[in-house]
């Protein structure tokens, strides 16, 4: 024990002496091993940090009160709910039924003796600087003592009268506003005075206006009312402070009176699954706490740090290698004074070892100053504060651990390379000859073949994309196991180049140990580079196949559904001055109750309306029936499948579109047909004769004729819909153009002009416009666009259809920069050993008569067949990865196509397209230009003299 403990340690102090002599190499070493160290502490630290604890989960959530009570609209039934409150159902189990609906009486179920607190968020679009700005109303007492920890004050005070309130300082920062400054919402003639700034510590990105309670949402919606537009919508939840707090019994007491509760007890101390009703319900389980999920991000972290250890120990491997070298004499004085092999791999070792613990220190190290720096930072782009800075040690120090392990194992074939050398070699400075390895590149043939035929068999048989993953690693693993000997391969082509890449590439073959690494290193990050650049261009491809244009080429669309169209002129007239208009389409909705109400009717005094189908017009497999089952089971699968390929009332329209009326019902003119291409005399002719022009087939009776159902009772429309019955209202029939054939009319179904629409009864108002372009419309004119509809502060639909747009370039790009960045920075490595390794040939090279541009020109050639041999390597590894995804994508595709199939949904639709594309484009840059960079930036930096040689001594 004494002796493997001295041993050791003199082992130590000779590889920190060596370490700190060869200060350029260590450093190069120690850079590659603490990058990555002091990214995963930092990224565990801010993580940790990040993650609250279930205290400060709850004083964010519910400040200083015991509890929440909110309403999930069961109109008061019983149910149950997770220990959260963030999941709720009803307890009795509806099956096919509705569910309830309906508010529930919080007020009544408060404790007796609690103290309450109100809580109401709303949504208003507030006047500010630019224009109008859509946030958030929050209605809370936010000085109450059990509101603190709610949000944060920052500056000023917080409200103390009805006009009075404060906003967050993204609201201050987006609005232009200021503390003193007063604002005021849409169609409220009220103004109030911002007195503080403040911040939601979960939500730092949230445009929030805080009010005391009633004194903003409902004015507002009184003012709204008046003015005959919508009030905005609001939700009122209720902080309960009670001595005790609430247990999980007494939540649950509660949730049979249709309240649900997130108490502060259950929070910090949730009960176990089986102890929580709703995860027995099927379909309801605490997915969260699974241990799949947990496997798989255990999978997936091994997996990453395992590549990235791959990947350091490749690129450190030769150094140390250089470093024993360049140390043999002094390794061959502790053999010449009866030191073992053991001893001169501890030695090596040492080395790694001294590396490895420093790169620790000081990669963990400067993760906790770097992350304590930019707490700030990091809080802004995750949008919310640390809880606590959480330094775990335990997984601090296995991090360490884990750079000290990527130290030692890349220092291993070097450590054992030397110890092999005899004594005599080393002193005497001769290499010797030894032949590679013959077992490693026949276990790397074998990784490779099982491998291949793992991937194939997980994506043509199997369809397991863990298989195609697994599979792939071990074939990329064989590879480099079989690197040394592809790098001899390689060697054979010598004879055929000129003098400098000759003497490049066979140094390369006869330094394998020095090369073989670096090429590994870089076919692995060529080899993820390829496997993405495939699969991504092959999806694009597929994308591309199957992208739908929703409107002509050029034409812009641009509508707002909100507050009855009020915006919609001055959309319209900002449409026309920034964008190179050709023709203008504009166009209306047909509107049922007051002028404000929203498209879909729900709001008070609003209703709804129907394109009617006739009953003879409907499909067979979509005809509700009154006993509420699936009127598709009545037909076998071959009759479905006949009905779909077949009958034209179960056909769907084809092309695309973004008309989002009720029944792509329009109100316009013949320029709308126009603008989307549509050539029909008759269409044309039939809107100025008052019909309304249909493409939809099923919506003409037989009498020529479309009806229009205004809905105005909503009650009874839902009680119908319930018993799958027709909504009751008054039907308008409008005499019917049907278009001929079945042309693409991009989502339009209906189309009649305002004056029919009057004619007919039926209310419009403004929606938006449809344009053409007389040319693209650039960037500077989008951007301008852009601003001008931010002023309007309503929710604009815009779409300017520019076909099909490639969503990965900038992603290829990205990831032929960073593989050739890695591959440079391999070769480069590869080729500041090599020089270091070789300075006595080119020495030779000089006294034999060679040019001084020999130097220069030989560097860079070493440094182009580094990267040229991992860049092949690395391209046909990479196909195999992707290839493998894709196929079995299209199995799963097609099992997809089959069972749709054989269940008759599939019609007489093609199979699915999953096309396997190469990226030749990333693939001729990593080939060519890659290879080329880094030979000719290695020729750049490499000086033409070397230093005089001087006399050994004897």
């Amino acid at each position: 024990m004494k002796t493997w403990f001295h041993s050791w340690r003199a082992a130590i102090r000779i590889a920190r002496r060596d370490a700190w002599r060869s200060k350029g190499r260590s450093a190069l070493v120690l850079a590659m091993i603490a990058l990555p160290i002091l990214g995963v502490s930092a990224l565990d630290l801010t993580f940790r940090s990040s993650e609250l604890s279930p205290a400060e989960q709850a004083g964010r959530q519910l400040g200083a009160a015991d509890a929440r009570f909110s309403d999930p609209g069961y109109d008061g039934v019983p149910l149950l709910q997770d220990p959260s409150g963030n999941m709720s159902a009803p307890a009795k189990d509806y099956k096919d039924q509705m569910w309830p609906s309906g508010p529930t009486d919080i007020t009544k179920v408060f404790p007796v003796g609690s103290k309450i607190l109100k809580d109401t968020a709303g949504g208003a679009k507030l006047t500010t600087v630019h224009g109008l700005l859509p946030a958030e109303i929050r209605e809370l007492k936010a000085s109450d003592p059990m509101a603190r920890g709610i949000m944060t004050l920052l500056e000023g005070r917080h409200p103390e009268k009805n006009d009075e309130v404060m906003a967050t300082s993204q609201f201050l920062e987006v609005s232009g506003l200021k503390i003193g400054s007063t604002l005021s919402a849409r169609n409220f003639d009220r103004a109030y005075r911002i007195v503080g700034a403040y911040e939601i510590p979960d939500a730092l990105k949230s445009v929030q206006v805080n009010a005391l309670p009633g004194a903003f949402l409902v004015p507002y919606k009184k003012a709204a009312d008046k003015a005959g537009m919508p009030g905005p919508g609001s939700s009122t939840t209720y902080l309960v402070s009670k001595s005790g707090g609430f247990t999980w019994n007494m939540v649950q007491e509660i949730n049979t009176k249709g309240v649900v509760v997130t108490s502060r007890t259950v929070l910090i101390d949730p009960p176990a699954d089986s102890e929580v009703p709703i995860y027995q319900k099927d379909g309801w389980a605490n997915y969260n706490a699974g241990p799949a999920a947990s496997a798989v991000e255990l999978a997936s972290l091994v997996t990453v740090v395992g590549l990235a250890m791959l990947e350091i120990c490749l690129l450190a491997g030769p150094a140390f290698a250089v470093g024993a070298r360049r140390s043999r004499r002094q390794l061959g004085l502790v053999g010449a004074n009866g030191g073992a092999r053991s001893h001169i791999r501890a030695i090596v070792l040492s080395g790694g070892l001294v590396i490895g613990v420093v790169a620790a220190v000081l990669g963990t190290s400067l993760a906790v100053v770097l992350t304590l720096l930019l707490q700030p930072f990091l809080e802004d782009f995750m949008g919310q504060r640390f809880g606590s800075f959480d330094i775990r040690p335990l997984e601090i120090l296995g991090i360490a651990l884990l750079a000290v392990l990527t130290g030692v194992l890349a220092a291993i074939v070097p450590a054992i390379t030397a110890s092999r050398q005899t004594v005599l070699a080393s002193l005497t400075g001769r290499r010797g000859v030894r032949r590679g390895s013959r077992v490693l590149p026949l276990i790397g043939l074998g990784a490779l073949l099982i491998g291949a035929a793992v991937a194939l068999f997980g994506s043509l048989v199997s369809q397991q994309v863990a298989l195609v993953a697994l599979g792939s690693a071990l074939a990329e693993l064989g590879v480099v196991a079989m690197t040394p000997a592809l790098v001899g391969l390689f060697g054979r082509a010598g004879r055929w180049l000129p003098l400098s890449p000759r003497l490049a590439l066979r140094d390369a073959v006869r330094n394998r140990g020095r090369t073989a690494p670096a090429v590994a290193a870089v076919l692995a990050a060529v080899t993820g580079t390829v496997a993405v650049s495939t699969y991504m261009a092959s999806r694009e491809a597929g994308n591309r196949a199957m992208y739908e244009a929703q409107l002509p080429h050029g034409a812009v669309s641009a509508t707002i559904m909100e507050e009855g169209g009020r915006d919609v002129p001055a959309l319209r007239e900002a449409i026309q001055r920034y964008f190179p208009v050709a023709l203008r389409a504009d166009v209306d909705r047909v509107s049922v109750g007051k002028p404000g109400c929203d498209p879909w009717g729900r709001s008070a005094g609003c209703g709804s309306y129907q394109v009617v189908i006739p009953p003879a017009h409907e499909c067979p497999l979509y005809v509700a029936s009154t006993d509420g089952s699936d009127p598709a089971e009545k037909f076998t699968p071959e009759q479905r499948r006949k009905l779909l390929a077949d009958d034209w009332r179960c056909a769907q329209s084809p092309g695309g579109g973004n008309v989002i009326t009720d029944a792509g019902l329009l109100v316009g003119d013949a320029k709308l047909l126009k603008v989307l291409g549509i050539q029909d005399a008759g269409a044309e002719k039939a809107l100025t004769e008052g019909k309304i022009v249909s493409f939809s087939r099923a919506q003409v009776a037989k009498d020529g004729t479309v009806g229009i159902k205004q809905v105005t009772d909503l009650a009874a429309a839902d009680k119908a819909m319930e018993k799958n019955l027709p909504a009751p209202g008054k039907v308008s029939s409008i005499p019917a153009y049907q278009v001929p054939g079945n042309p693409n009319s991009f989502g339009l179904q209906g189309l009649m002009t305002p004056a029919t629409a009057k004619a007919a009864g039926l209310a419009t108002v403004p929606l938006g416009t449809y344009v053409t372009t007389e040319q693209m419309p650039d960037s500077e004119a989008r951007q301008k666009l852009d601003g001008e509809l931010t002023k309007l502060g309503s929710d604009v639909q815009l779409h300017l259809e520019e076909g099909f747009v490639e969503e990965y370039t900038l992603i290829l790009i990205a990831l032929s920069l960073f593989a050739g960045l890695v591959t440079i920075g391999a070769a480069g490595i590869a080729t500041g050993l090599a020089q270091a390794d070789a300075e006595a040939d080119l020495k030779t090279l000089a006294a034999v008569g060679a040019p001084p541009r020999v130097r220069r020109t030989l560097s860079g050639f070493q440094c182009g067949v580094v990267a040229a041999m991992g860049v092949v390597l690395g391209s046909a590894a990479g196909m195999l990865p992707a290839m493998g995804l894709r196929l079995t994508e299209e199995r799963e595709q097609i099992r997809f196509y089959e069972m749709s199939l054989a269940e008759g949904w599939a019609g007489d639709t093609p199979p699915p397209y999953i096309p396997i594309v190469i990226p030749w484009e990333t693939l001729l840059g990593l080939l060519v230009a890659v290879p080329l960079g880094a030979a000719l930036l290695a020729a750049l930096v490499t000086r033409s003299r070397g230093a005089l040689a001087r006399r050994a001594a004897t």
